[in-house]
């Protein structure tokens, strides 16, 4: 077998291809040297301890189709759509140089006639009249065999959305944590019109192999190959599953307020690893029997619209005479919560 190994994803699965991440650091031979280059379609991707309803604005995620994607990494919140091109390097540890997999990047990009330059330990930049930019961010992770290095390329991605999705609309959340910061940042097209991700992968496996010296053994991979790699299809359903998306994180409080037909309501979360483990409702309403049903089913369910959805609609069978005002209610949880 080649002592270098190259996989290129035909998905654009957000899921999918950060699990082929953790397939590759966790499962793949540490003696090889590994480039994997992929992309998602529109996709929101938070750091492993990162509070979804604090750092994104999941309602116009939600309506706009955009996947929410937790890595198993740290660091911030990013948006990556067709116009990213991610790569992924692996290394032995003792052979592993983070400046390595960096020239090998500015070597590809040298094709395309962009001088690009390392600043600090994490991100890649271009020179600008006012100013350098940034158009790749890394992030770094190691075990006692094996280092691993991946990072983003913008090359024509819509940075009028960046913010969209990374700036939440106004709401009383309070989370522990610190939001991210963002960069002033620049596509790599603004250089070199016309680049695309089918010509920077080319030009990256070029690099990669001449860097090194031989050729590797390339190998593609789809939604399909995870009935033929059990450890891959592993690492997706954790990766996709509610439970790793919504429920790793760490405590929160979200308070909601509105008049609505059955009185004024005040509703206060708090929630732990993406269950509700406590509820408080404030409220004017003449109904307390039905509060206190509420608080009883909500409490200890997922914070979900679904978990609001089965609790509601139970108290509309119990109260039918208030069934508007409850399915009124129903409506204004699930828009707040917006999972």
């Amino acid at each position: 077998m080649s002592e270098l190994q190259i996989f290129l994803s035909d998905s654009l699965n957000p899921h999918l291809n950060l699990g082929t991440e953790e397939w590759i650091f966790d499962n793949l031979d540490p003696s090889q040297q590994v480039l994997f280059l992929w992309r998602n379609e529109e996709t929101v991707v938070i750091g492993r301890n990162q509070n979804p309803w604090s750092e994104c604005n999941l309602a116009r995620m939600k309506e706009e189709k955009v996947h929410l994607a937790r890595r198993k990494s740290g660091g911030g919140a990013v948006f990556h759509d067709l116009g990213n091109t991610n790569f992924t390097f692996l290394s032995p540890k003792e052979a592993y140089s983070r400046d390595n997999n960096v020239q090998i990047i500015l070597n590809a990009l040298k094709k395309f006639g962009i001088e690009g330059q390392a600043s600090g330990r994490n991100d890649l930049l271009i020179p600008f009249s006012d100013g350098p930019r940034k158009f790749s961010g890394s992030a770094y992770r190691e075990k006692k065999d094996r280092a691993f290095h991946h990072g983003t390329l913008l090359l024509k991605a819509d940075l009028s959305r960046l913010g969209n999705y990374l700036t939440p609309s106004p709401k009383k959340l309070q989370a522990k944590g610190k939001e991210s910061v963002r960069a002033r940042v620049a596509n790599l097209s603004e250089l070199s019109p016309g680049l695309d991700h089918d010509q920077i992968v080319a030009a990256t496996i070029e690099s990669f192999e001449k860097f090194y010296g031989q050729s590797g053994a390339i190998t593609r991979l789809s939604l399909e190959s995870l009935n033929a790699i059990p450890e891959l299809k592993t690492h997706y359903e954790q990766l996709s599953s509610w439970e790793w998306l919504y429920g790793h994180t760490l405590e929160f409080t979200h308070e909601m307020d509105d008049y609505l037909s059955l009185g004024f309501f005040h509703f206060r979360f708090q929630v732990e690893d993406g269950i509700i483990r406590q509820l408080q409702i404030f409220t004017d309403s003449l109904n307390p029997v039905l509060i206190d049903e509420l608080k009883n089913d909500l409490t200890g369910q997922p914070y979900k619209g679904e978990s609001v959805l089965r609790a509601l609609q139970a108290a509309q069978a119990k109260h039918p005479e208030s069934a508007a005002g409850i399915e009124e209610l129903q409506s204004w949880l699930i828009r707040n919560i917006e999972v």
